[in-house]
C-alpha cells in the first residue's frame, strides 16, 4: 500500500542507478506461461492480505512470487527492466512522476484503493468553525502538498487558480477567495503543528502521532472526487503487457472478499477500495503526465 510520501529526486536517482546496473534490457521476463511464476513487486509482503491473494491465485493454477522492497524507489525500475512482471505499491501520481522523470511508459492495469487524506484540528470541532484568516499546516513534499491543497479546496476553505490539479503549489492559492492561509511543513511535522495552527492536513502515517484517529478528521477527500483520482493506488505493468489476461485475472482476485477484508485490517480501516477500469486509470495518468511535463 502506498501511504508514505516520496520525493521526485528519489525517483530520478533510482531510475539512473538501476539503468546503470540493468544491462541491455534483455533480461528474461516471467509471463505466467509455461509454469513460470509471475513476479510481483510489493512493499510489505508479510501483510496477511498477500497470503490470501497468493492462495487464491494458486487455487486457479497461477503461481505468484512476491518480491518485497523496503525502498519505494526500486519497484518501478525493476518492472521496467524485466526483473518483475507487475508491481503494486503506488498511486497514479507517483507512477506519473516516475514515467515523466525516466521517459518510461509503465501502465496501470487495475485499481486497488484510495487512502483518504484528512484535515484535523485540536481547536475546532468542524470545518465551519475554522475562522476567517485561519492557518492550516500542510505537508511540503511534492506528492502530498498538491493533494492537501485540493482537500482544502473541496472543504471550501480556499480556492486554487484555474481549479487546481495534482501539481498545484501554495502560490496557486487565490488569497482574495480563500478563507485560510497555508503553511507548508515537513509531513511528520503536520501533527506537531496542531498545537499552534487552526488545523493540519495529516498523512495517515502520522495521525496516531497526534493522538488522533482517522475518524477524528474534520474533512477528508472523497474517493470519487476528481481531486482524489490521482491518488488511486494501482497495479502497474509494462505497456506491452497491459492486456495480459493472467495479469487481469490477478487484479480481479485482489478484489475478492478475503483479500479486501485482510487489506482493510492492514490499513486500520482507512482504505477505500475502488475498481476503476484500466482505460480510465490510463486517462488520469496521461493527464497527470501532461501537467508534470508542462512544469518542466
Amino acid at each position: 500500500m502506498f501511504r508514505r510520501s516520496i520525493t521526485l529526486t528519489g525517483i530520478v536517482a533510482a531510475g539512473l542507478l538501476l539503468s546503470a546496473c540493468g544491462g541491455n534490457g534483455e533480461a528474461d521476463t516471467a509471463t505466467g506461461q509455461d509454469g513460470d511464476p509471475i513476479k510481483i513487486g510489493v512493499v510489505g509482503a508479510s501483510e496477511d492480505y498477500w497470503a490470501a491473494f497468493t492462495d487464491l491465485a494458486a487455487d486457479e493454477g497461477i503461481e505468484v512470487e512476491l518480491v518485497n522492497f523496503t525502498d519505494y524507489t526500486q519497484p518501478n525500475p525493476a518492472l521496467s527492466q524485466g526483473q518483475l512482471d507487475l508491481n503494486q505499491f503506488q498511486h497514479l501520481q507517483y507512477l506519473a512522476a516516475y514515467n515523466t522523470a525516466n521517459d518510461d511508459d509503465l501502465a496501470p492495469i487495475g485499481a486497488t484503493a484510495i487512502y483518504p487524506l484528512g484535515l484535523y484540528s485540536k481547536k475546532h470541532a468542524s470545518v465551519d468553525d475554522i475562522p476567517e484568516g485561519g492557518e492550516v499546516a500542510i505537508p511540503n513534499d511534492e506528492t502530498n502538498q498538491a493533494r492537501a491543497l485540493l482537500v482544502l479546496q473541496d472543504a471550501g476553505l480556499l480556492t486554487l487558480e484555474d481549479g487546481g490539479n495534482s501539481t498545484s503549489l501554495p502560490s496557486d492559492v487565490v488569497e482574495a477567495e480563500s478563507k485560510v492561509t497555508v503553511t507548508p511543513v515537513s509531513a511528520e511535522q503536520t501533527a506537531v503543528a496542531l498545537n499552534s495552527v487552526d488545523a493540519s492536513i495529516i498523512n495517515n502515517d502520522f495521525v496516531a502521532d497526534a493522538g488522533l484517529d482517522p475518524d477524528d478528521a474534520l474533512y477528508q477527500d472523497q474517493a470519487d472526487s476528481p481531486g482524489a483520482r490521482p491518488y488511486i493506488n494501482v497495479w502497474a505493468a509494462r505497456a506491452e503487457d497491459r492486456d495480459n489476461e493472467t495479469f487481469q485475472r490477478l487484479v480481479e482476485l485482489y478484489h475478492s472478499d478475503e483479500v479486501l477484508e485482510a487489506s482493510s485490517r492492514a490499513s486500520g480501516g482507512t482504505a477505500v477500495f475502488t475498481d476503476n477500469p484500466a482505460g480510465e486509470l490510463q486517462e488520469v495518468l496521461d493527464e497527470i503526465e501532461t501537467n508534470l511535463t508542462a512544469l518542466g
